[in-house]
């Protein structure tokens, strides 16, 4: 009996989200019934927590950027809770390190970009922002 492990599984899914069941299957040298099971069971452990589209968001003329934003500590969460609900955060982190907050921001134009650099900075508790324009995704 060949074992297969979550993280060959999740892999292969990495590179390709939309693989076919009996594409993996047959990568992993096991029955396309057993990658079914166990790509169900990591979506019920919610470890697979969804699918997604990846975009060039240079072909598509969108600018990206990483924003690291500090706040005073009382601050801190309702800061969150603020930057959560707007439409140019693609994905928001609680990080330990630089920056206490750390969010990718998609843009149509510079001009767009630093009117919410103004903005951010406006936010009650705020201390620093420190955004990043991606230029080119290597890997």
């Amino acid at each position: 009996m060949v074992r297969i492990s979550n993280f060959s599984i999740l892999e292969l899914l990495k590179q390709n989200a939309r693989m076919s069941y009996s594409k993996i299957a047959k990568k992993l040298g096991v029955s396309e019934t057993a990658i079914r099971k166990r790509i169900k069971k990591l979506e019920e452990d919610d470890i697979i927590k969804g699918y997604s589209l990846e975009i060039n968001p240079r072909n598509a003329g969108i600018y990206v950027a990483i924003i690291g934003i500090d706040t005073s500590p009382e601050d801190y969460l309702s800061v969150l809770e603020k930057t959560k609900k707007m439409k140019e955060v693609m994905k928001l982190y609680s990080s330990r390190g630089d920056h206490m907050i750390m969010m990718e921001c998609w843009f149509r134009d510079r001009k767009k970009l630093n009117d919410f650099n103004r903005m951010i900075r406006k936010i009650k508790g705020v201390k620093k922002v420190c955004p990043a324009i991606l230029s080119e995704k290597l890997k």
